[in-house]
C-alpha cells in the first residue's frame, strides 16, 4: 500500500498507508490526523483540505482543475504554487512515498 506522510508546521511527521483511489485527504481523516478539517467531506467546496506538496513530488500529481483552483483561492493560509486541496488527489503505486505539509490552519 502506498504511504503518505503528512508533516505539522512544529516539524513532527506523520506516515500512514493510503488505500490505491483513496484521497490523501481521506487517508488523513481515516488516520486520525490533525490539520485536515475537510468540512464538505471531499467535494472540492470548502478548501479546508488545504496542503502544500513536497516540490519533489508536484510533476507527478495531475493538474489542478478548475473548481480546485477556484477553491484555492480561499484557503485559511497563503495559497502557494505547490498548494494542493487534498481531497483532489488520489493515491496511486506512482505517489507512494508522497510528503505534504499542513498549513498552520484550515478555517
Amino acid at each position: 500500500m502506498p504511504k503518505v506522510t503528512y508533516r505539522n508546521q512544529d516539524g513532527s511527521e506523520q506516515t500512514v498507508d493510503v488505500k490505491v483511489g483513496t484521497s490523501v485527504m481521506l487517508g488523513a481523516l481515516t488516520a486520525g490526523i490533525d490539520g485536515i478539517e475537510a468540512e464538505c467531506g471531499g467535494s472540492c467546496m470548502c478548501a479546508t483540505c488545504h496542503v502544500y506538496v513536497d516540490q519533489a513530488w508536484l510533476d507527478k500529481l495531475p493538474k489542478v482543475q478548475v473548481m480546485e483552483d477556484e477553491m484555492l483561492d480561499d484557503t485559511a493560509c497563503e495559497r502557494q504554487p505547490n498548494s494542493r486541496l487534498s481531497c483532489q488527489i488520489e493515491m496511486s503505486n506512482d505517489l507512494d512515498g508522497l510528503i505534504v505539509d499542513l498549513p498552520e490552519t484550515q478555517i
